[in-house]
């Protein structure tokens, strides 16, 4: 496939960056990152990608955690990451329940259509690979035109077995190996 000319990566966090849990992320102290996934971001960067991250975090809106915790969350991975020299340009996340029925939570388009804005992208999505380990971080990006990527860690496996991948969907072992199949095969 041929890949966007504008160097972004759009990853979602929990399950493909750090571990998950059924139970939601609700502090700094029960984030962890999935090994090799911290460096994986920072080969990307040193690379000449972005990364800008795409999450829901309907816990938000459950009352699980508030936005100032989130925030807390992030600084913990951005800080870890930047030890290693690694950055994340940017970190869109939906606050919202499925009985919102907002336009941002995934696999509705509303978080990825400020992707484009922010980072003017032209062509939408076209080519720009998006990493997830749920179909929901999937569906609604390759409407977009973007390369979708599996990862098997967090519910990935689930997902894969349970089949309805997008067509040409990639399957990578973890974060890790997206980037290395990725780097190996860019143009």
């Amino acid at each position: 496939m041929k890949h966007s000319s504008s160097p972004l990566v759009v990853l979602d966090r929990d399950g493909v960056i750090n571990h998950d849990s059924d139970l939601y992320i609700k502090s700094p102290d029960e984030w962890q990152a999935i090994p090799g996934s911290l460096e994986a971001i920072t080969k990307l960067n040193q690379a000449g990608y972005k990364v800008v991250v795409c999450t829901n975090q309907s816990g938000i809106g459950r009352g699980l955690y508030d936005t100032d915790t989130l925030n807390a969350i992030h600084e913990k991975m951005l800080r870890q990451l930047a030890r290693l020299g690694g950055e994340i340009q940017a970190i869109f996340f939906c606050p919202h329940t499925d009985e919102d029925h907002c336009l941002c939570r995934k696999p509705n388009t509303g978080m990825f259509q400020e992707i484009v804005q922010r980072f003017q992208l032209h062509d939408a999505l076209h080519g720009v690979p998006v990493v997830g380990d749920s179909l929901r971080d999937l569906t609604g990006p390759v409407t977009m035109g973007a390369e979708p990527h599996l990862v098997l860690t967090g519910k990935g496996n689930r997902t894969r077995i349970a089949g309805g991948l997008p067509p040409y969907t990639a399957v990578h072992d973890d974060l890790a190996s997206f980037v290395q199949h990725f780097l190996l095969n860019k143009k």
